[in-house]
């Protein structure tokens, strides 16, 4: 019998191995996991929002333990890519997060007021028993987020930094928000990954576009509005006309609004409003948002200091850009409620943007019965959201436990997103060398679909829509 062949040894390291631990068929939960011989790093570490089953996803164990995570790589400060952290630290999680400085900063204001949100609405569902859950109990609370921020470790944008021996990421801007980056990662095996978080759009009325992709072995790329176009001059009309109409009925117009850079294109957008007769001098604005308005904050410093993200004509402006005066901060409880006591036309900026939580629902709560009024959704609402729901035309929306009758005007405006949609994410790619595989990730079914059959069609590359919890060879 003759001998079996020897099998040949290993001479290098082996392929790292890429998880898709969320953001696959929705676009929240943000956290993709590359393994190799020497390290294990988080991509992204974001909740998962919307529907019910989604979010009981964020009281799950860790895929992995999350003390044999090395480091995590952070995209940009929005809470559906990097909202789990303190979920992650309290499992164990002791590496360093890395991201942008303006990320850092901004991620801060998120975390605190998240961790505050949410043991607020623990508190209340055990006063008033509206959890499944006895005791209801936060996801994270006060405490783990201050354990969170000691591992914050800022990287300067555009150079190469070290994570583990041979792996390396480069942060590139992506225009979405202050602060966001698209990543890349080159492994010690030489092969690269690269991650585009949330790309923004060349007509961001406040930052300069993403700087363009540069080739990877394998780019996962966000695809939230992958089968939509964006109209930006369509929005700003659209806008212009449901607060006239709204000030012309005597009524209130809230916008729900993420607390970051959502607020600050909603401000900027009603300055011209003001400075056009549309938005009169006599009908004021609130912001109703401690975050939104710490997050308002780390802007006008970037205004002050001419960050390179910025738009030369908004540097130009200073902070009147983001000023339509009078303007009224709501940033205590008092002040707050003064707001929502208000009576004659206003104008309320408040988050949650897709009206999931925080001080927006008790504006919604007295506004939405009166046809006076109007709700103004200016960006993506996610399935199983009161902001889809509105949306979608629900006539009755709940919230503390009833349900309020829907009886304002529900503008829908989705062209001011922070998104960039499918042609200009065609675009962002169209003059990179094919990756190996590109993966369409962060996106509900049919924009993920939609955006793999234009990249094949159009690009000639290869594009997966992968599965929850699939793994992959990043080669």
């Amino acid at each position: 019998m003759s001998e079996a062949t020897p099998r040949l040894a290993r001479t290098g390291p082996r392929p790292a191995l890429l998880t898709f631990l969320g953001a696959v068929g929705t676009v929240t939960g943000s956290k993709f996991l590359v393994e190799s011989d020497r390290s294990r790093i988080l991509v992204d570490c974001g909740l998962f929002q919307g529907f019910a089953d989604l979010r009981r996803r964020n009281r799950e164990k860790f895929a992995r333990d999350a003390r044999d995570i090395h480091a995590v790589v952070v995209t940009h400060a929005h809470l559906d890519h990097r909202g789990y952290l303190p979920r992650l630290v309290r499992q164990g999680f002791r590496g360093p997060i890395l991201m942008s400085a303006d990320t850092a900063r901004l991620a801060e204001i998120v975390l605190r007021d998240s961790a505050r949100l949410q043991m607020e609405a623990a508190q209340r569902a055990n006063e008033h028993g509206w959890s499944k859950h006895h005791p209801a109990e936060p996801l994270y609370d006060d405490a783990d987020v201050e354990k969170t921020l000691t591992y914050f470790d800022p990287v300067p944008v555009g150079s190469e930094t070290e994570i583990e021996a041979g792996t390396r990421v480069t942060l590139h801007r992506a225009g979405h928000i202050l602060g966001a980056a698209w990543a890349h990662l080159t492994m010690e095996d030489g092969h690269s990954l690269a991650v585009s978080g949330d790309l923004g759009r060349p007509g961001h009325p406040l930052l300069l576009p993403p700087e363009p992709f540069s080739g990877a072995d394998v780019l996962l790329v966000e695809s939230t509005y992958g089968d939509r176009r964006h109209d930006q001059e369509r929005g700003r009309s659209d806008l212009s006309s449901v607060i006239e109409r709204t000030v012309s009925r005597g009524g209130t117009a809230v916008i729900p609004a993420f607390a970051i850079d959502r607020t600050e294109v909603v401000l900027h957008e009603l300055a011209g409003l003001r400075n056009s007769g549309v938005l009169p001098a006599s009908v004021p604005v609130y912001v109703d948002s401690p975050m939104a308005l710490a997050a308002l904050d780390v802007y006008r410093d970037a205004l002050r200091g001419r960050s390179p993200e910025l738009r030369p004509e908004v540097l130009d402006q200073g902070p009147n850009a983001l000023s339509p005066d009078p303007f009224l901060a709501a940033r205590s409880v008092q002040e707050s409620i003064a707001s929502n006591r208000s009576r004659g036309p206003c104008v309320i900026v408040s988050s949650a943007g897709m009206a999931t939580g925080g001080r927006v629902l008790h504006h919604l709560h007295r506004l939405l019965p009166d046809p006076r009024n109007s709700v103004v959704i200016v960006g993506f609402a996610a399935a199983g959201t009161r902001a889809r729901d509105l949306v979608d035309g629900v006539r009755a929306l709940k919230m503390f436990g009833e349900y309020i009758p829907v009886r304002a005007e529900v503008a829908d405006v989705p062209h001011f997103s922070a998104h960039a949609d499918a042609g200009q994410i065609l675009d962002w790619l169209r003059d990179a060398p094919p990756p190996h595989t590109t993966y369409l990730v962060h996106g509900e079914e049919a924009s993920s679909a939609a955006l793999r059959a234009r990249i094949e069609r159009e690009l000639g590359w290869t594009a997966v829509v992968p599965r929850s919890g699939e793994a992959v060879l990043i080669r």
